[in-house]
């Protein structure tokens, strides 16, 4: 096995870049450097009707009704304290109950714990039922709280398991309440097409679309960007400001204070052209090909506790596990030296994993960019951890 082939196995931390995306930020760089909405000459406006124009390529990527349902911001997480911080503490009172599960990165839990302390609201958590899902008879009776916000992560970014979103969604309508879903995990990984889940809002980073880091997206109803406050506040998003007052402008300007990330927003539309031009369903198709793949053989490893469900179809593009009493950090060292990248640690996701009954576990995540051949190297690596450690 050849060690110095490097096998990138931590996709779920970030994806790999796609073609073209450097080329369209250098050229941003070197070419074009100027504001967007702001100058009236020439080069100003090509730029921003670039922009803009990613803007609408996102729309359509996850098939949002307009342009305007897009918000650009720096991260799935930045979007998420946006919703939490410019939405729910308007909405929430003392007795109130937030709905969100023990599956979140923390990302979509830490935020939700900060306005529940704010407001005085409940935060209410689903776990896991015993075979590793996420329980939906304790889902279910929570939800008859009638929650006005539910944050629920659309894919575990520890045990890969997709949650019912849409089926949550209706639950949570039907209650009166709204719905706000982390997809960061499985928008590379599965369709997201946030008409026929009818979310609320649903926020994602570039850097997992195969696109630059800096970069991530929020999508909102427009009645509910209309109703909700931003959290920043500085140039271009204002609409008059004078010694005592302030209006803004309308969505989704209103909460892209400042100079955006405009490299970003640029080649996260390249990578979005690169998507778009591939098969999905072939990639979907691929990448469970190769967990299943993975599935069997960690399985055949001596001592190799794999987390969550027993089905390997539950996981997808994403595996945890731990191999004896081995701490997680020496697996992930050893892999390295036989030229294999894996993710080893909570994850951000401390609640899970006191819910696994453990500190840390090493976790695999794949692509479609990944192959069969990648996988036996990791499986080599992993039969030696017991020689090197005992």
């Amino acid at each position: 096995m050849d060690k110095d082939n490097k096998v990138y196995l931590d996709n779920a931390a970030t994806a790999p870049i796609a073609p073209n995306v450097i080329s369209v930020i250098e050229n941003y760089y070197k070419d074009c450097k100027v504001n967007v909405h702001r100058g009236m000459y020439n080069s100003a406006q090509l730029v921003t009707d670039q922009f803009e124009l990613v803007r609408s390529k996102m729309a359509k990527f996850i098939n949002a009704p307009e342009p305007e349902n897009i918000v650009f911001t720096s991260g799935a997480t930045d979007s998420l304290n946006m919703v939490a911080f410019g939405f729910a503490t308007k909405l929430l009172n003392p007795g109130d109950h937030i709905l969100t599960t023990v599956l979140e990165h923390h990302s979509n839990f830490v935020c939700w714990q900060q306005v529940a302390n704010q407001t005085g609201a409940s935060l209410d958590i689903v776990h896991l039922d015993n075979n590793g899902y996420l329980d939906q008879s304790e889902l279910s009776k929570l939800l008859k709280n009638h929650p006005k916000i539910v944050a629920i992560s659309m894919m575990s970014n520890v045990l890969g398991t997709v949650q019912p979103i849409k089926s949550i969604s209706k639950t949570v309508h039907d209650a009166g309440g709204y719905i706000v879903v982390d997809a960061a995990q499985a928008i590379p990984h599965l369709p997201v097409d946030v008409q026929d889940l009818d979310v609320d809002f649903l926020a994602f980073s570039g850097h997992k679309l195969y696109g630059p880091t800096g970069i991530g997206v929020l999508y909102g109803k427009l009645d509910l960007l209309t109703q909700m406050n931003p959290v920043r506040f500085g140039g271009e998003m204002i609409d008059n400001v004078t010694e005592t007052e302030t209006t803004f402008q309308p969505a989704p300007i209103k909460f892209e204070a400042g100079t955006p990330n405009i490299a970003g927003v640029l080649g996260l539309g390249a990578a979005i052209d690169y998507l778009s031009k591939q098969d999905f369903d072939n990639l979907i198709s691929k990448e469970r090909r190769l967990v299943c793949y993975l599935f069997s053989e960690l399985e055949k490893i001596p001592n190799a506790k794999l987390y969550g469900p027993k089905e390997a179809y539950a996981h997808t593009s994403v595996i945890s596990f731990n191999i004896a009493n081995y701490h997680p950090h020496d697996v992930a060292t050893i892999l390295d030296n036989y030229g294999v990248e894996v993710r080893a640690g909570h994850h951000c996701a401390m609640p899970l994993m006191q819910e696994l009954h453990t500190e840390s576990v090493v976790r695999v995540s794949l692509s479609f960019l990944n192959t069969e051949e990648d996988i036996d190297q990791l499986i080599f690596g992993l039969k030696k951890v017991a020689d090197i450690l005992s």
